[in-house]
C-alpha cells in the first residue's frame, strides 16, 4: 500500500471507531491497529524520498546528455568547417556556414538544457508536494489521535479499604 491508501485507511479506522456516549465527536479506536498503520506509513515514506532522489538523478543526467550533444554539434561544425578550406569563395562560405552551424547549436544546446531543467524542476515540485501533502496527512492524524486520547473520560478509581 502506498502512503495515501494507508492513510485512508488510517481515516476509516478512526470513522469505524465506536462512539462515546454523550461524546459524538469522540470514538474509541483499535490502538493496536492504528499503530500498525503508521508504522506502515512509516516503511513507505522511504519509497517516495527514493523516487525524489531518482527524478534529481535524471536530471542531472539528462542535462548531462544534453551538454554532450551541444558539444558534439559544435564539433561536427568545427571539423567541416576545418574541411572545406580551398578558395576564397568557399572559405567564405564555409566560415559563415559554420558559424551559423555553431549559432544553431548553441541555441538548441540552450534550450534543450532549458527544457530538460524545466521538465526536471516540474517533477521534483510535484514530489515535494505529495510529499507534504502525506507529511501533512500524518501529522494531523497523529494530532487526531492525541486529541481523542487526551479527550477520553477517565473513569474514577475506587478507594481502596
Amino acid at each position: 500500500m502506498n502512503v495515501d491508501q494507508l492513510l485512508d485507511l488510517m481515516e476509516e479506522t478512526l470513522e469505524e471507531g465506536t462512539a462515546v456516549p454523550f461524546a459524538a465527536a469522540r470514538r474509541v479506536v483499535d490502538v493496536d491497529r492504528i499503530r500498525d498503520i503508521i508504522d506502515e506509513v512509516r516503511n513507505n515514506l522511504p519509497d517516495e524520498i527514493r523516487d525524489s532522489k531518482k527524478i534529481v538523478n535524471d536530471r542531472e543526467q539528462i542535462l548531462e546528455m544534453a551538454r554532450q550533444e551541444g558539444d558534439n554539434i559544435v564539433k561536427q561544425a568545427e571539423e567541416r568547417a576545418r574541411a572545406m578550406v580551398s578558395e576564397q569563395e568557399i572559405v567564405k562560405r564555409a566560415k559563415k556556414y559554420a558559424a551559423d552551424m555553431i549559432s544553431g547549436a548553441k541555441t538548441q544546446s540552450d534550450e534543450l538544457l532549458r527544457s530538460a531543467n524545466n521538465y526536471c524542476e516540474d517533477l521534483l515540485k510535484k514530489a515535494e508536494e505529495a510529499l507534504t501533502r502525506s507529511v501533512n496527512g500524518i501529522k494531523s492524524t497523529r494530532m487526531n489521535l492525541r486529541n481523542a486520547a487526551a479527550k477520553r473520560p477517565t473513569t474514577p478509581t475506587p478507594p481502596r479499604r
